[in-house]
């Protein structure tokens, strides 16, 4: 993990001797947060799920709990939060999960950080550029109106909704991150499918909607942005969290024949085309970049690679 882009401070590194606090550790942004994290000197906790694997400083706790999520923020008393817990797949088949999870339990979280004896200095909410649906304007920057077109979207406006309710008590951040990918993503998203059927060498893909058009950034330099967020702590705000560039299918396809040396039969398939589908999501990072620096975004045919050679 670089660590040229870390601040340094008067007695040491940012998160020297501070306790962050990551629920949805386990998660594919989580490890790469956590990773951030660590290098810049934090102490880094993390939640999951009750069930799964323990570690050091790892709590299993179902942000539905109320109860489980008031005692886990006792005992961590984190000085920075970051809540990447939730439902991420917008086609998650059960809509009462999502709204359940991702309003639910992040206000549960909430509750428990203002009740606690512990202020943080940072709360991260990450929520979605899902919320701007189908935007008429190219380019998305934090002003367009939402127009949620789907039950992940609506939940997730509804978390920022419900977030401004603890604003006079927290210092909240929200985090609005475009498509991002890279190794570890789960393949029923899109990217990952595509880079694991050029990986087995298979010679036709079925694949969805050949219309969207995606801002695509790697998760490493989502998880650089977040750790940022957390130093800087612009309370209140909402950021765009994404490469300011889009790339369509047929671009991505490109890619990776390039990459794997070899052209795909590109089939598609009715079941996989989403009547609510957000056509084209390109957002504009100039207000993040404004208060976190420069990103350096790595380009999209170096993250496939680095997935493709994983």
């Amino acid at each position: 993990m670089a660590t040229d882009d870390i601040p340094v401070f008067l007695g040491g590194r940012e998160g020297e001797g501070r306790r962050a606090l990551i629920t949805g550790l386990r998660g594919f942004t989580g490890h790469y947060l956590a990773q951030e994290l660590s290098a810049a000197g934090y102490r880094v906790y993390g939640t999951v799920m009750p069930g799964e694997e323990l570690g050091p400083d790892i709590h299993p706790v179902d942000l539905l709990d109320r109860a489980a999520v008031a005692d886990m923020v006792e005992r961590v008393q984190p000085d920075v939060v970051a809540h990447l817990a939730g439902i991420a797949f917008v086609a998650h088949s059960n809509a009462e999960l999502i709204y359940r999870v991702n309003v639910v339990g992040t206000r549960n979280l909430l509750e428990a950080l203002s009740a606690g004896g512990h202020r943080p200095t940072s709360v991260l909410l990450a929520s979605s550029a899902n919320i701007y649906g189908n935007a008429s304007v190219p380019v998305i920057d934090e002003n367009v109106p939402p127009a949620p077109a789907n039950d992940y979207a609506v939940s997730k406006l509804a978390m920022e909704y419900m977030a401004r309710l603890w604003m006079d008590k927290l210092p909240i951040t929200i985090a609005r991150p475009f498509n991002y990918t890279g190794v570890g993503q789960a393949e029923n998203f899109l990217l990952p499918k595509i880079v694991s059927h050029f990986r087995r060498n298979e010679r036709r893909i079925e694949l969805g909607n050949l219309a969207i058009a995606r801002d695509f950034s790697d998760v490493r330099m989502v998880a650089r942005s977040y750790r940022r967020l957390l130093a800087v702590a612009p309370a209140g705000e909402a950021f765009n969290v994404c490469s300011g560039s889009s790339h369509s299918l047929a671009d991505l396809i490109r890619m990776m024949s390039d990459i794997a040396g070899y052209h795909i039969d590109v089939q598609v398939n009715p079941a996989f085309v989403r009547a609510n589908d957000v056509l084209q999501l390109s957002g504009s990072n100039s207000k993040l970049t404004a208060v976190v620096g420069h990103l350096d975004p790595t380009p999209l045919c170096d993250t496939l690679r680095w997935m493709y050679e994983a």
